[in-house]
């Protein structure tokens, strides 16, 4: 059996803990909550499926209050009443060592009234999204910016109570800690807003505030990581300078690792098409071993993760993982020949894949047959 880097162990050396193997199952939305957040017991049985492979596996995105809704199906964290069942999912994850993280966040600007019941949705600033259907959001007061920041604080308690190993702060995907981060979405003038260090204030506190609950509330070692968008297209936009400025404040916190969010592991930089650098080793470099990172895209076949392994800490596998769920295991037997690269309506069932999850990554039960494994992003 070929010895590959990604099927060896890794420490994070902050907290002692240490993964089996460099596989990462990224966040990848499912949609199979009930309507109020609750975990379904399709969704367990989801990523109990998934699980004891990869080294990490980390939940789709958690809502940690009433205005983080982005869509229907959506998980949430934001109240006691889903402990119970958030134990239940951690424990499905967590089968044959796999460490379970879930991903806390809120959606900003990127959901609309019907989703939020009639509230409007919230952001730095009253920015509409850039995109087609997107409603004018109303900016967020100094005191519901505090708030939510408390509200990531007891998303994390929960996540502790619950038996999640660690939580992964969504600051990417134009989501609303990107907001705050992003010269588009955030126009204020007063502390949260303005310039790029006031602009990365709310990230921080978030950063600050979630490590705060970890260090009163877990009894043993807990795993914080953030994740990032690297570059925004809008003109004024996130640029891959401002990223680089807040890896520096990132690396005076306690996080444990950066998860960079990309379509594409080797992709150069969106804002400047005479520049032939990867972003990922830009952003490597900047971080100069101050925490691992974790890169995502188009990584399907062993050869892929193996060459993305020699270049970074961990590799995170999607969309694969959706129709090969014994992918890690295939690959440490020696079994690579049985790996399924495509997705079959008919495999559906078998693979708890529901309707609302292929809406989401962008095809229709009607529209599968034998489908590849090139699908659109959703983190």
């Amino acid at each position: 059996m070929t010895e590959y880097k990604f099927l060896k162990p890794l420490t994070f050396e902050h907290k002692g803990i240490t993964l089996k193997n460099r596989v990462i199952i990224p966040p990848m939305t499912e949609r199979m909550s009930f309507e109020d957040g609750v975990v379904t017991r399709d969704e367990i049985d989801y990523y109990s499926q998934r699980a004891g492979g990869a080294g990490m596996f980390i939940t789709g995105t958690a809502g940690v209050n009433g205005e983080a809704k982005g869509f229907e199906g959506q998980l949430s964290i934001a109240d006691d009443k889903f402990i119970p069942r958030l134990s239940e999912l951690a424990a499905a994850m967590k089968r044959g060592g796999t460490k379970a993280i879930v991903q806390i966040f809120s959606a900003g600007r990127m959901t609309n009234s019907k989703i939020l019941r009639g509230k409007q949705p919230v952001s730095a600033s009253a920015i509409a999204a850039p995109r087609p259907g997107y409603e004018t959001p109303r900016p967020l007061s100094n005191e519901e910016i505090l708030q939510t920041i408390k509200d990531f604080g007891e998303a994390t308690r929960r996540a502790i109570q619950a038996g999640f190993d660690g939580v992964e702060i969504h600051g990417a995907n134009t989501y609303l800690i990107q907001q705050f981060f992003s010269p588009h979405s955030n126009r204020r003038d007063d502390d949260w807003g303005g310039s790029l260090v006031k602009r990365m204030k709310f990230p921080l506190a978030v950063v600050n505030e979630v490590n705060s609950m970890i260090e009163e509330y877990a009894k043993t070692p807990f795993i914080l990581g953030y994740r990032i968008s690297p570059e925004e297209l809008e003109n004024p936009g996130i640029t891959l300078d401002d990223t680089l400025a807040l890896i520096q404040a990132l690396k005076q916190t306690k996080i444990d690792y950066l998860h960079v969010s990309q379509g594409d592991v080797w992709q150069t930089p969106l804002r400047d098409s005479s520049s032939n650098k990867i972003v990922n080793d830009v952003i490597k470099e900047a971080i100069d071993g101050a925490f691992p990172m974790i890169v995502v895209g188009g990584i399907q076949t062993p050869e892929e993760a193996e060459a993305t392994a020699s270049r970074y800490d961990m590799v995170a596998i999607g969309h694969e993982l959706l129709w090969e769920p014994k992918w890690v295991q295939k690959v440490e037997n020696g079994d690579e020949k049985s790996i399924r690269y495509q997705l079959s309506q008919s495999d559906l069932a078998d693979l708890g894949i529901t309707p609302t999850m292929l809406e989401m990554i962008g095809l229709t039960t009607g529209g599968i047959n034998n489908i590849p494994f090139t699908m659109p992003y959703h983190g």
